[in-house]
């Protein structure tokens, strides 16, 4: 018993669980080809299991879990190279772009701060809610910055970057969002990330304006968050 204990310990066993489960998530979605099927929703579900079921401290998972953080920003960092092969588009639309990020940033935060106002949630959980739709190191950084409470800033960053990435294909079809550009930004804008790995299999462009939609949000909504909170 003492040696399970010792492999649970282990930060292999994170990484490992990490990696069956997320790799389960992919071949159900495949199996199925249904959107809902979200890899990362199956996987959540699965690791939750497992720790309930054996009775797996949180702490011993993420002595994994955490090293896997590590990696999410560097992650983002190379969305880049997608940004580089539609540099031409970026340099003939750089203001309609910086624009659209700039009303997406917006009406992300004043949306969370109007509801967290209407109804009178504290100031910790508006400065977690805030960040909710630019990605998680820099949403995590906000939060903390302005006292939010960085576990729940983590959860509503998950869940928003799901739903966008679940939603988006219906919502482009039943808007009849016909630019690439447009509906890569809208993506990257709204769902951050796990918005983008959508959008990149809807297209090369849409990947790429995701992308760039990512950092320029997240930009933009460090310094809308000094002066909203």
């Amino acid at each position: 018993m003492s040696d399970l204990y010792e492999l649970f310990a282990s930060p292999f066993f994170g990484i490992s669980l990490s990696v069956i489960a997320f790799w389960i998530g992919i071949r159900i979605q495949k199996k199925t080809g249904l959107v809902a099927c979200n890899p990362l929703i199956i996987a959540i579900v699965l690791i939750v299991g497992v720790l309930l079921v054996f009775h797996i401290p949180y702490e011993s998972y993420n002595v994994g879990g955490s090293l896997i953080n590590l990696f999410l920003a560097p992650a983002t960092a190379c969305l880049a190279v997608s940004i580089y092969t539609r540099v031409e588009l970026l340099k003939k639309n750089w203001l309609p772009i910086l624009v659209g990020c700039a009303v997406g940033s917006v009406t992300s935060m004043g949306s969370v701060y109007g509801l967290c106002r209407l109804f009178r949630l504290d100031e910790s959980i508006t400065a977690a809610l805030i960040p909710k739709s630019v990605t998680t190191p820099i949403a995590v950084s906000i939060s903390g910055t302005h006292g939010g409470i960085t576990s729940i800033t983590v959860v509503a960053v998950i869940l928003t970057g799901i739903l966008g990435s679940i939603l988006a294909p219906t919502l482009i079809r039943l808007f009849r969002v016909e630019d690439p550009m447009t509906a890569g930004l809208a993506i990257g804008a709204c769902s951050h990330a796990v918005g983008t790995s959508k959008a990149i299999e809807l297209g090369e462009t849409e990947g790429a304006m995701s992308g760039l939609a990512i950092g320029m949000c997240g930009i933009l909504t460090v310094v809308f968050s000094m002066l909203v909170m």
